[in-house]
């Protein structure tokens, strides 16, 4: 992707094509202001997001009047946070202090959050302005965005592919110039598959490395989403992936699993070894995703790492188990979505418990989930031992690129082909291990890409190796909407 950080702006006229670490710096030295940035982000969103309906709220006098705050914050000359000034997206499950977290769902849609939640805290903190709010499924959980309360997002590239879920709107927003930095989360690939399938980077931290709670939700969370459940940015640059994530993370009380470590530990003994991991006996890679592995591995490769092929059948089994585990968590919430679920989340949870029943069985019971995570301990023992020799796994994000919209819901034959595909994304949050996705290219129209994952808590491998990916990369950017 190009490195337009490297070299000095100055086409203001285009502000909302700037990356946040050029606007920030912008900002900072007074070759722009922060109204002229969101201004910029506004404009570009009046323009384009009635063409696709990513932001679903759009909060244009609270974020003039925050950009006019940080241009006088910077006229007085104090200390400056990392985005300060920077136009920033947040998805419509997150609490924000002031804002309905709906997550889709009409019966929420006066659900007001009466404080931010710690990661929107975060932003806050580093100077990040809030321009719109970001679509989601109902309950944010599918792989495509689509709701009865703000209707369909549509993929800039194609509108009749998916733009991922359930962060599809946080990936079609930055895609599309809207913003330069999103805010999403992953408990089943919602912030990966979301930016693999609309062309952008995107990363799903290690469980309680970037801290979450949300004061709104008056349920207590299920064990699968405190254990698998992240908070994760998605940009157009892995500068500004690795800006954001930087400006998340830290201790917070209020999230259970909250956890402070060090943003970067010791560097990996070279050369790097990454396994290069292309099917675990689910679902065949297309000529495309193959294409796209072995574009990584040569630029890996040429930088000193040393790509081997790998079998790993452990992910197939995580992949099987989060089915059992997160999807049975849910499904207990069915009194919850029968009076509040649209007709697109009842029909996929429909189609999930069909293709889980061919694993599982139709009624598993507490000893088989006492089964399924003491099994998800050796699993994770397993890996980690895996990763000792090899820190690095380069892998699909997806078997295939983006799927047709509702394929889920289709039918059962096409939710069965949906899953395995998406076996990268399930098996990852099962094991609470950290991945990041790389577009590569642009194939039939559509972006291509890759997925990296690693120890837990040391993204700093997985950007670095991102990086190099990257680097080399031509800027993916959707024709434009209009």
């Amino acid at each position: 992707m190009e490195s337009l950080h490297r070299k000095e702006r100055t086409d203001k006229e285009k502000l909302w094509n700037w990356t946040a670490e050029e606007l920030a710096h912008g900002i900072k030295t007074g070759l722009i202001s922060s109204r002229e940035a969101v201004m910029s982000s506004l404009n570009r969103i009046q323009e384009v997001n009635p063409h696709i309906n990513a932001l679903v709220e759009v909060s244009e006098k609270e974020a003039l009047e925050a950009a006019d705050e940080a241009d006088r914050k910077v006229a007085e000359g104090g200390s400056l946070g990392p985005l300060h000034g920077v136009p920033v997206s947040i998805k419509v499950n997150i609490d924000q202090k002031g804002h309905a977290t709906t997550n889709g769902v009409v019966d929420l849609q006066d659900n007001i959050a009466l404080t931010d939640s710690p990661q929107v805290a975060n932003l806050r903190k580093a100077g990040a302005i809030f321009v719109g709010r970001s679509n989601t499924p109902a309950f944010s959980f599918r792989w495509f965005t689509d709701n009865e309360l703000h209707g369909k997002t549509l993929n800039p590239w194609n509108a009749k592919k998916t733009p991922g879920g359930s962060s599809g709107g946080a990936a079609a927003s930055v895609a599309s110039g809207m913003v330069p930095v999103a805010l999403g989360n992953d408990i089943g690939g919602s912030v990966r598959y979301p930016a693999y399938a609309c062309g952008v980077a995107g990363i799903r931290p290690t469980v309680g490395r970037i801290p979450s709670w949300n004061d709104s939700d008056q349920q207590d969370k299920p064990l699968s989403n405190q254990i698998m459940s992240v908070q994760g940015p998605l940009a157009h640059t892995i500068s500004d992936l690795r800006l954001a994530f930087a400006s998340m993370i830290g201790f917070d009380p209020r999230d259970p699993v909250s956890t402070p470590v060090t943003l970067k530990e010791e560097p990996l003994k070279r050369p790097i070894h990454v396994g290069l991991l292309r099917d675990v006996g689910v679902a065949k890679p297309t000529d495309a995703v193959n294409a796209a592995l072995d574009e990584a591995a040569l630029k890996l490769r040429s930088a000193g790492y040393i790509v081997e092929e790998i079998e790993l059948p452990l992910l197939a089994e995580a992949y099987r188990l989060w089915y059992l585990l997160c999807l049975g968590d849910f499904r207990q919430k069915m009194p919850l979505l029968k009076q509040s679920g649209d007709q697109g989340i009842l029909k996929a949870l429909k189609h999930y418990s069909a293709v889980a029943e061919e694993w599982w069985g139709p009624n598993p019971d507490l000893k088989d989930f006492m089964k399924g995570y003491a099994r998800r301990g050796t699993l994770i023992a397993q890996l980690q031992q895996f990763l000792e020799d090899c820190p690095l796994i380069l892998l699909p994000v997806s078997a295939t690129q983006a799927f047709d919209q509702d394929a889920d819901i289709a039918s059962i034959e096409s939710m069965r082909h949906v899953v395995s595909a998406q076996w990268p994304m399930t098996s990852i949050p099962t094991l609470g291990f950290p991945g990041i996705t790389v577009p590569t290219s642009v194939v039939d129209g559509l972006p291509a890409g890759v997925q990296i994952i690693g120890r837990r808590f040391r993204e700093d491998t997985l950007f670095e190796a991102a990086d190099v990916i990257e680097a080399h990369t031509e800027r993916v950017t959707p024709i434009d909407p209009n």
